[in-house]
Parts: structure tokens; C-alpha cells; sequence
């Protein structure tokens, strides 16, 4: 597997797999956590989830319940509201929309076997660019 996933990345789309998530089922919010871990989010913790679902919550994309329970304090269930699964589904057609764009950058991008890779930048190298600080730098005006 990959490093650990950037917590940039996550926060940006976490709130759209909550959604997605409780589309298939409401959950209590350890539940939902235990959820997303077991689909592959490792890392998540109940501290990162907890203010996503008050934000959902807030927004109207999801609503909550308050369910006793004899092992424990009740739990509150979250489910998708009808907003909620509208804006789901703007949020994975953006998503997908995304990933096609990010996809055809991304694959022109050759692979690691070829690094040092410099680009071609379409003039003359520059003292910065990369493997290329040693390569001689043409004269203003051309030849001499």
C-alpha cells in the first residue's frame, strides 16, 4: 500500500463518503467509524468524523435520532435526509468529474523509473530547474 493519505485529501472528501455511507444505512456515529475503517480509512478516528456529522447535521443533509440502549447511554443514529441525497449525488458527480480531470493530468506523468525526470519547459534551462543546473545557458542574443 501507498504512505499514509494526506489529511488534506481526506478532509476534502470525507464528508461526501459520510454521505455516501449512511445512504446505504444509518449508523451510529462509532458505528459509521467502524464502517469507514472496514471500506479503508484505516486512520479515521472519532475525533476527525464526530464535527463532520454536526456539520451535516447542521447543514440539513442528515438527521439524527436518539436511541436507548441497556449496555450504555443511548446513541444517536444518523441517517440521510432528503437534501442529503441530493447533494450526494452533485457531490459524486463532481467527484467523478475530478477524477477524470486529475486521471488524465496524473497519466502523463511517467513513472518512477524514469525520475530524474526534468519536463520540457519549452526554452532554455534555467540555474533552477532540476538536472539541469550545469547545462550551459545560451548568451542573450544567441551564439556568439
Amino acid at each position: 500500500m501507498a504512505d499514509a493519505r494526506d489529511p488534506q485529501l481526506l478532509k476534502g472528501v470525507l464528508p461526501m463518503l459520510v454521505l455516501a455511507a449512511l445512504a446505504q444505512e444509518e449508523a451510529y456515529g462509532y458505528g459509521l467509524v467502524v464502517r469507514l475503517r472496514e471500506a479503508g480509512l484505516d486512520e479515521l478516528s472519532t475525533g476527525t468524523l464526530y464535527p463532520v456529522l454536526t456539520r451535516l447535521e447542521r447543514e440539513g443533509l442528515v438527521t439524527s435520532r436518539l436511541v436507548r440502549s441497556d449496555s450504555g447511554p443511548a446513541r444517536k443514529y444518523y441517517r440521510l435526509s432528503a437534501p442529503g441525497t441530493l447533494a450526494l449525488a452533485g457531490r459524486r458527480d463532481a467527484w467523478r468529474d475530478l477524477v477524470r480531470t486529475s486521471e488524465g493530468l496524473l497519466s502523463a506523468v511517467p513513472g518512477p523509473d524514469t525520475y530524474p525526470y526534468v519536463p520540457d519547459r519549452g526554452g532554455p534551462p534555467g540555474p533552477d530547474d532540476p538536472g539541469t543546473a550545469l547545462a550551459p545557458v545560451p548568451a542573450p542574443g544567441g551564439p556568439r
